[in-house]
């Protein structure tokens, strides 16, 4: 049974995925879909490439890397359960990410973003350190491949549910790949 939203309701869903109001549109625009994978396949379309003032728009909702994001939004929940990690307690790699979210937005004026579900703190932070090396052109391109990718991780969360209500709210966006299938 497909119970994808469509107007306002897959909208506001959308934009709890990727917060950039263009994207939003077009994609809902495109309603109603006929399968999750439709619906993914028009998502990704539409935010390839972002152009850089969508990145800077999209980049104004995501927390920093290693702080627990703050609120009751959908948004922030995805966040929360996308940053959860192994080795989410260890005081000396959160320290780490700490001073080098410092030096990337001294470097780059954002927040450092990656695509944290499945990957370790360990992990992240080696990119961190490699993203840090980078051109700014280089880096808001892959800053924008990071925003499509979490964006298509959390609608493939958002299409299980709206298949399976007895899905919960948030699952591990991990648990799912950009298709919405479990890895």
């Amino acid at each position: 049974m497909n119970t994808i939203p469509v107007g306002d309701d897959l909208r506001t869903a959308l934009l709890a995925c990727l917060a950039v109001p263009r994207w939003a549109d077009e994609v809902a625009g495109q309603a109603p879909f006929v399968s999750a994978a439709a619906l993914i396949d028009a998502a990704r379309a539409a935010a390839t490439p972002l152009p850089r003032s969508e990145i800077d728009e999209a980049m104004a909702e995501h927390p920093r890397i290693g702080e627990t994001p703050q609120g009751a939004s959908r948004a922030a929940g995805f966040s929360r359960a996308e940053q959860a990690s192994v080795d989410a307690d260890d005081a000396d790699l959160a320290a780490a990410i700490a001073d080098g979210n410092r030096a990337y937005e001294d470097r780059f004026d954002r927040v450092f973003l990656i695509r944290a579900a499945g990957r370790s703190r360990r992990e992240i932070l080696t990119e961190l350190e490699r993203r840090l090396t980078l051109d700014d052109d280089s880096e808001a391109a892959i800053v924008g491949s990071e925003l499509r990718d979490i964006a298509l991780l959390r609608l493939g969360v958002l299409a299980l549910q709206w298949q399976d209500d007895s899905v919960q709210q948030t699952p591990a966006p991990d648990a799912v790949t950009p298709t919405g299938e479990t890895r």
